[in-house]
């Protein structure tokens, strides 16, 4: 299955990562449902000549998505849907700040953490960005919730949870697309790995 065989989606998938994003999403959501429904909230089957920029549909799919699934499906779909792009060289920066701290404060206190967005504030962890990480955000002024955003979480999820070799909790906070002055999570490890 092609995405131009199904929905005018030409300016989404020449983002970069993009044609990966819908596949991938498109995936996850028959993984929950079936073909049919999958298709209807990506490819846009009701309106098959209508085009869709890429913030037209982000915002069109989301609301796609939120209609057809519970909110914690919805969630779950989202934080699968991270691109893992960049991931390796994250880890490698994560892995080398474990190996510099004795805590958790001090991980999040190191000058290097904060210099890529993670900090420590009395005893627990975040990470922030002072824009939207995100290339399929780009153009999207607004978001009206923070469904699309929780790819960010499933990546930060992902990426400390293969550094700290634990099980983490990831929660937003604050997202620049929803009119927040900065992207912010709260990164919430299952153990002490400082030991």
């Amino acid at each position: 299955m092609t995405v131009e065989a199904n929905c005018p989606l030409a300016n989404i998938t020449t983002i970069e990562g993009g044609k990966f994003a819908v596949y991938r999403f498109y995936g996850l959501i028959k993984d929950e449902s079936n073909d049919s429904i999958a298709k209807k909230i990506v490819y846009c089957p009701d309106e098959p000549a209508k085009s869709e920029d890429n913030p037209t549909w982000v915002k069109a799919t989301m609301e796609r998505l939120e209609n057809q699934f519970d909110q914690d499906t919805v969630v779950q779909i989202r934080r699968n849907c991270q691109c893992g792009y960049g991931m390796d060289e994250k880890l490698a920066l994560v892995k080398e700040l474990v190996a510099a701290s004795a805590s958790l404060e001090e991980f999040g206190n190191l000058d290097k953490a904060n210099a890529v967005g993670i900090f420590s504030d009395n005893g627990e962890l975040y990470l922030q960005f002072p824009f939207c990480p995100c290339p399929m955000l780009e153009g999207v002024d607004r978001l009206e919730n923070d469904t699309w955003c929780q790819c960010t979480t499933g990546y930060s999820q992902v990426l400390f949870e293969k550094a700290f070799q634990c099980q983490v909790k990831v929660e937003l906070l604050k997202s620049i697309k929803m009119g927040d002055d900065k992207c912010l999570m709260k990164i919430i490890p299952e153990k002490n790995i400082w030991k």
